[in-house]
């Protein structure tokens, strides 16, 4: 059952403590002085993006729009033009965004705030952004997770819980949201990569995943990507009891990368390669002493495969199935 997943991420949020990244609350239910009404009930409103923007930035923009529909019974429209007289978000990634960009150029977004910055999201309200517009709420990214980690954010404030898939966490509904005025942020992380391990997974979430979506292929990992993502997390180790992320599913590597997961192998799992790969591409033994040149040309093959991904290559070699590579610890080939 999916709940399996749970308890693996219980530990991973123990351990990072990512709700320290959240930003300060700036939704409200209810309309005080000086707030900035984002929904209004009888009405849709529009979010402003550049098509040109990250394609991770694009596909959290789609489930963002999706949780204000589940949130608030409507559905907001995208907009690839400021020209839309409806505009009340804006949404993009410094450098990459031509709308965030302006903002920048503009003064209205202070650049300092973004420029050089890691895995950073601002999230301000904003009065005439642009000609037509008099108000608007802005979502900017440093890169582009940073831009993910703010739309992630608001989806978490509007009632959305990054658990709502995992947990079957209720919505809160609420057919009005208005925002505090101002400027808010997490920062950047202070931890570099901060992810989840899938281990001992088998058979719990090993039998529901292939139950469910077929095994552990790009449409299971795209629904832990998103919860990482909306964690504000950036990292992880697959599943590997049996499991090849980069063999099974071809599309797997390409999703992670859209959507920026970094990737990395497991303890006794490396250069790239899965230890269920070496049963099925590997030939002689599983001992570098005595079959170098095979073990050279499994892993050059799996750099090859994993060379345009932003990933973490564990180094070092255990023996076959996590087991001792000989009976006495060879310490020179080690070194």
């Amino acid at each position: 059952m999916k709940r399996s997943l749970c308890y693996i991420v219980y530990y991973f949020l123990l351990v990072m403590g990512l709700q320290a990244q959240c930003a300060p609350d700036f939704v409200l239910r209810t309309n005080e002085t000086g707030t900035f009404e984002l929904v209004d009930h009888t009405s849709k409103f529009t979010v402003l993006a550049d098509v040109n923007d990250f394609a991770g930035v694009n596909l959290a923009l789609q489930n963002l729009l999706s949780d204000f529909e589940k949130v608030t019974g409507t559905k907001p429209d995208l907009s690839n033009s400021f020209s839309d007289k409806n505009i009340k978000l804006i949404v993009g990634t410094y450098g990459k965004s031509a709308y965030v960009d302006q903002l920048v150029k503009d003064g209205k977004i202070t650049k300092n705030d973004l420029q050089g910055k890691r895995e950073k999201f601002i999230i301000q309200t904003l009065e005439n952004p642009f000609e037509g517009t008099d108000k608007a709420l802005v979502i900017a990214g440093s890169d582009m997770r940073g831009t993910i980690y703010g739309i992630y954010e608001l989806s978490r404030q509007i009632g959305i819980s990054p658990w709502y898939f995992w947990a079957d966490v209720p919505v809160v509904k609420s057919e009005n949201l208005y925002i505090k005025r101002g400027k808010y942020t997490a920062g950047e992380p202070a931890v570099r990569y901060r992810g989840i391990f899938l281990n001992d997974e088998a058979p719990a979430l090993s039998g529901w995943s292939k139950a469910t979506f077929g095994g552990f292929n790009h449409l299971f990992y795209e629904k832990v990507f998103e919860l990482i993502l909306r964690l504000k997390g950036n990292f992880l180790w697959p599943a590997m009891w049996g499991s090849a992320f980069y063999d099974d599913d071809p599309q797997n590597g390409v999703l992670a990368d859209q959507m920026g997961i970094v990737i990395g192998t497991s303890h006794h799992e490396p250069m790239g390669r899965a230890h269920a790969e070496w049963k099925k591409y590997g030939s002689g033994k599983w001992d570098y002493s005595k079959n170098e040149k095979v073990l050279q040309e499994f892993w050059k093959t799996g750099f090859e495969r994993i060379k345009n991904y932003e990933t973490v290559v564990t180094l070092g070699m255990r023996g076959d199935g996590d087991e001792p590579m000989s009976e006495d610890a060879n310490i020179k080939l080690l070194e």
